[in-house]
């Protein structure tokens, strides 16, 4: 096991590192700059301040200067839009208000899903497993950027229950619609995936072997077929944990957190090479990272993998 974990993590290098070159000149290929707008600076300047960030230097001098920060220093250079702030503040302001609400909704998807699906599967053909497929149904049919404006309006214009906005030290009042607007599409998803797997565990013949030996129907389902139902849905969550921090992007946009997502999109329309860059090697390495723990979660549930 260390030694596919040590493979798996040399093999994260040269992965995230082909993932820094190639977006690096798609953003540079880009017509346009970060210092281009509709009234252009005389020569002069624009000449000035592409010396003082180095993009007059030839693209691969750019670029191994880029990596050299970023492996010797861990610094992602200063922002092109910021004068006074670089992008590992950036980072450190927004990545902990994305991961908070990003992970509450993993957790809140990920058990409200997987308890629909294996109470669909349990009380199959009844009202609950048709209640949870469509809840789960539902849920697919509003994504985060439709479930967004749908609360707001709801729960602030129509309710005044909660606020339309903004963070305020991340007390719960705030955390409630961004959390419910990012969970709801995946839960959905985990819910189905679990119903599915639940009633083929249930129909094995280790299932009818543990229920000829009389076992009550709590032990079969929580020692038995619980565990192997689990496979699937852990091949699922893994990914899942990483789309709900990229997915912030519409809740940042939506309720004005001030997470990641948010200095994303401006960094975007803005031209800002250095912050784009920045936040997509942030979310390259957590989506190796998350992957390996998935892969060892996997093979703990299933005791038939040796890696």
């Amino acid at each position: 096991m260390t030694a596919y974990i040590i493979r798996r993590l040399l093999i994260a290098i040269p992965t995230l590192l082909l993932l820094v070159v190639a977006s690096f000149f798609l953003m540079h290929t880009a017509p346009g700059g970060p210092f281009t707008s509709e009234r252009p600076l005389p020569p002069e300047v624009l000449a000035n301040i592409e010396a003082r960030y180095g993009l007059d230097q030839p693209l691969w001098k750019q670029l191994w200067d880029y990596l050299t920060n970023i492996v010797l220093h861990f610094d992602f250079g200063p922002s092109f839009r910021f004068k006074d702030r670089d992008v590992n503040d950036i980072i450190a302001q927004g990545f902990p208000i994305s991961l908070t609400y990003g992970s509450l909704a993993f957790i809140a998807a990920s058990v409200v899903g997987i308890s629909l699906g294996v109470a669909a599967a349990i009380r199959h053909n009844t009202w609950i497993d048709y209640f949870a497929v469509s809840l789960g149904i539902a849920a697919q049919a509003l994504p985060n950027f439709i479930m967004g404006p749908i609360l707001i309006l709801t729960f602030t214009l129509w309710l005044g229950w909660l606020p339309g906005g903004g963070w305020n030290g991340g007390q719960w009042q705030y955390l409630v619609m961004p959390v419910i607007a990012l969970s709801t599409s995946y839960m959905g998803n985990i819910a189905r995936i679990t119903r599915s797997s639940m009633l083929e565990v249930m129909n094995s013949n280790f299932i009818r072997t543990a229920r000829a030996k009389g076992l009550p129907a709590r032990t079969v389902i929580w020692r038995h077929a619980l565990k192997p139902t689990l496979l699937p849905v852990i091949s699922y969550l893994g990914p899942v944990f990483v789309y709900v921090l990229t997915g912030s992007v519409f809740v940042d946009l939506y309720f004005s957190t001030g997470g990641l997502g948010q200095s994303y999109v401006s960094s975007a329309l803005t031209r800002d090479y250095a912050v784009l860059l920045g936040v997509t090697i942030l979310y390259g390495g957590l989506t190796v990272v998350v992957n390996l723990a998935t892969d060892l979660a996997y093979a703990w549930f299933d005791p038939k993998i040796r890696y």
